[in-house]
């Protein structure tokens, strides 16, 4: 996934400077109507799967029977494929009219003319209010808004409840802290000679990688801080780093990575497999286990934070519905974005998908509908967005990722010093900004 953002983030660079020399921005073309008169408004997503497609089709299909001013025209591009033909179209002045694009690189976008403004639409704080402050906060760029947030992400800890009782665990009291983790880990931990037949837990297995742990012990700064400086070396940094590096040679890498090859499959999942007694993943995961556990009996809760005395914090992304520059439709994409992303789509969405949506009334709405563990997992999604941060990719470092992990995956193989090898990161992402 970081790989896939990394690599889209220096497309889109090459295709700003296309777009900027293009002189075909399709101003003053008369949009597409239907026979009837409707003006044609085109929406791409890569909600394509079983699941997904009919639940945004309906949404859709709604808002075209609402009104008779619009027709909405869901368009499904594969992932992977919707960016790079997005960024092509408005650099060849034929974009779509709305998008569903990633939430973490909208500031690049915006400053690469690859967006619309939408602050002409947005004119007072009760819109913006709407939706979870830390997801707002990425759809900014220079105090204006060039997209609207959609859906989200949060990471808790799952946990195996009949795992727990068989050592000795309450099932009702999950590790709060790194230090309560470590050690409900060994207890957890199952070998037959020198062969785990279970492993309690290994921090990177799930969707919580290094960084994601480091900032859980920095009070929730990311690589590049608040302030916009680079903090990739703190203290608190390094002591996580090494105490992720403490889990590789406890456990052993012959032994994590026996593991890991499994995780790519939901039924022979380990967590679900119960070969893993606890472990990190989106809350969405919850549909995995549901789908594949066979009546598993587990738990989630908050991912413990790195003492008593620090707050835990988890981390998230997400997608926005977004205008791309050159739309022929920018006010009737607009009037869709509305219906997109307020209260009755976003509660139908959150409820049909099991997902988590940007708009705050509806998360609310959405948990007081479900039921049981459907209502008991969503419901600590909700919750946990009050500790999820988000660090979208800065604008005057977008290839700071390539920088940072090859020196942290030289830690954890035992090459280099957690403190040398994170101030060497540091430096060098400085450097990339300095230039």
């Amino acid at each position: 996934m970081k790989k896939i953002l990394l690599w889209l983030t220096l497309f889109m660079l090459v295709m700003g400077l296309l777009a900027g020399c293009s002189n075909s921005n399709g101003e003053g073309a008369e949009p597409r109507k239907t026979k009837d008169g409707k003006i044609i408004v085109d929406f791409w997503t890569f909600w394509g799967s079983e699941t997904r497609r009919p639940i945004i089709e309906k949404i859709v299909d709604d808002y075209n029977a609402s009104q008779d001013k619009v027709f909405i025209k869901h368009t499904f591009l594969p992932w992977g494929d919707i960016w790079t033909k997005n960024l092509a179209a408005i650099a060849a002045g034929n974009p779509p009219d709305v998008i569903i694009n990633d939430i973490n690189s909208v500031s690049h976008r915006a400053k690469n003319n690859q967006a619309e403004n939408l602050s002409k639409y947005i004119n007072n704080a009760d819109f913006k209010n709407k939706f979870y402050p830390e997801l707002w906060k990425t759809v900014e760029y220079e105090g204006d808004p060039y997209a609207v947030p959609f859906n989200t992400d949060t990471r808790l800890l799952f946990y195996n409840k009949k795992a727990f009782k068989e050592a000795g665990l309450d099932p009702n009291k999950p590790p709060e802290t790194w230090e309560e983790l470590e050690a409900y880990a060994k207890k957890l931990d199952k070998k037959d000679g020198g062969k785990y037949e279970r492993i309690g837990f290994y921090p990177l297995w799930g969707s919580f990688g290094p960084e994601s742990w480091m900032m859980n012990a920095d009070n929730g700064e990311g690589y590049i801080d608040k302030d916009g400086d680079v903090a990739i070396a703190t203290k608190e940094k390094v002591k996580a780093l090494n105490w992720i590096k403490s889990w590789n040679d406890r456990i052993g890498n012959e032994n994590i990575n026996a593991y890991k090859a499994d995780f790519g499959s939901e039924q022979s999942n380990p967590f679900i497999a119960g070969k893993v007694a606890m472990m990190i993943d989106v809350g969405t995961f919850y549909t995995q286990i549901r789908d594949y556990g066979k009546d598993m009996d587990f738990g989630v809760a908050p991912i413990p934070a790195v003492s008593k005395n620090e707050k835990n914090w988890s981390q998230g992304g997400g997608f926005v519905a977004e205008i791309p520059k050159g739309s022929k439709n920018p006010d009737e994409a607009w009037k869709f974005i509305e219906y997109l992303t307020d209260t009755e789509a976003q509660t139908y969405w959150a409820t049909e998908n099991f997902d988590n949506v940007a708009n705050i009334k509806a998360a609310e709405k959405a948990q007081s509908l479900l039921e049981g563990k459907d209502k008991e997992v969503y419901g600590a999604t909700v919750k946990n967005m009050e500790v999820t941060k988000l660090h979208p990719v800065p604008v005057n470092a977008p290839d700071y990722q390539s920088k940072i992990n090859p020196t942290i995956d030289a830690v954890l193989l035992g090459e280099r010093k957690a403190e040398e090898a994170l101030k060497e990161a540091e430096k060098s992402v400085k450097q990339s900004i300095d230039q």
